[in-house]
């Protein structure tokens, strides 16, 4: 038994398919299937039920499963922990980022990331909030970028930015020629917003319930590009965030509004594990993207680490 065997049977256990699970673990079918075998006759144990058309774990395979995840997490913090006493980052970091931040923010990140660690090569796995978590528990990835969480017991997530929403208008919009708008001044007005599963959506929601705005129901829309087109088209206006707002393509059929009294926000922090032996990194990698984002966003952070 190696250890790659049991990242072969990791990988057959996300896909439940033998060719997709070696095309993830970069081998061929045969190649994998055989080792799975192998670890089978050398356990004694049947950990598969094999038909044509599917794979399935026996409950002594499901076992196996959670055990080997386990003991792979376990590796993953050894050699972080080997490279802790380097005084080095990790050359390696996977990081998941929810979808209404990853296309604004990552290109940021990932050149701050290239200045201040040049050795370090950056991982980005795009998924919601549930979905990043999953991963997070798996020991798929390192630590994640999202809206604020509550911690728990397994998770920290300590603050990365507050990220200021903009009121987005077409230019056809009667308040295309204003600069600034009240919150109170939404009272009435319908919204445009992300479907169930985003994390913004509930941000939004939020500020409609508080100033007695409403949904837009016309259109189910699932990304903030989607939002944004709808907008410059003239169907209807939105709260977008200010990374995604400064990156638009849209040019001036688009006008932004800043709101006052209060001005919307979301938290943004940075998720990983309780006890991670790459803490000092992650609080490194903190101060870093704190610092980016006050000199290059004017989001200053207090709170400490």
């Amino acid at each position: 038994m190696n250890i790659r065997d049991l990242e072969y049977l990791v990988a057959l256990a996300e896909f439940n398919h033998f060719q997709r699970a070696a095309e993830a673990c970069h081998v061929s079918q045969p190649t994998l299937s055989g080792q799975v075998r192998k670890l089978e006759d050398e356990l004694g144990l049947k950990l598969l039920e094999r038909t044509t058309r599917k794979v399935s774990f026996t409950k002594n395979g499901l076992m196996l499963v959670d055990q080997t995840r386990a003991v792979l997490r376990e590796l993953k913090i050894l050699k972080n922990m080997a490279a802790m006493k380097q005084n080095a980052m990790p050359t390696s970091l996977h990081i998941g980022i929810i979808p209404t931040i990853a296309p604004y923010l990552f290109p940021h990140l990932s050149m701050a990331v290239g200045h201040k660690f040049p050795t370090l090569q950056l991982y980005l796995h795009e998924a919601k909030t549930h979905q990043l978590i999953d991963l997070l528990e798996k020991g798929k990835i390192e630590c994640a970028i999202m809206s604020r969480v509550r911690e728990t017991e397994s998770f920290v997530a300590p603050l990365l930015f507050e990220e200021p929403m903009k009121l987005a208008v077409g230019k056809g919009n009667p308040l295309a020629n204003r600069d600034i708008i009240s919150m109170s001044e939404l009272k009435g007005q319908k919204l445009l917003m992300l479907d169930d599963g985003n994390c913004l959506r509930w941000q939004v929601k939020k500020y409609c319930y508080q100033f007695d705005a409403d949904e837009d129901t016309r259109f189910q829309v699932t990304n903030l590009e989607t939002i944004k087109s709808m907008v410059a088209a003239n169907r209807g206006m939105a709260l977008v965030p200010l990374l995604a707002a400064l990156q638009d393509n849209k040019g001036e059929d688009i006008r932004y509004l800043s709101c006052i009294n209060p001005e919307p926000k979301r938290a943004v922090v940075l998720v990983f594990r309780h006890g991670d032996s790459l803490r000092d990194r992650y609080e490194q990698l903190i101060v870093m993207i704190r610092n980016y984002m006050e000199n290059h966003f004017m989001m200053k952070i207090v709170e400490n680490i």
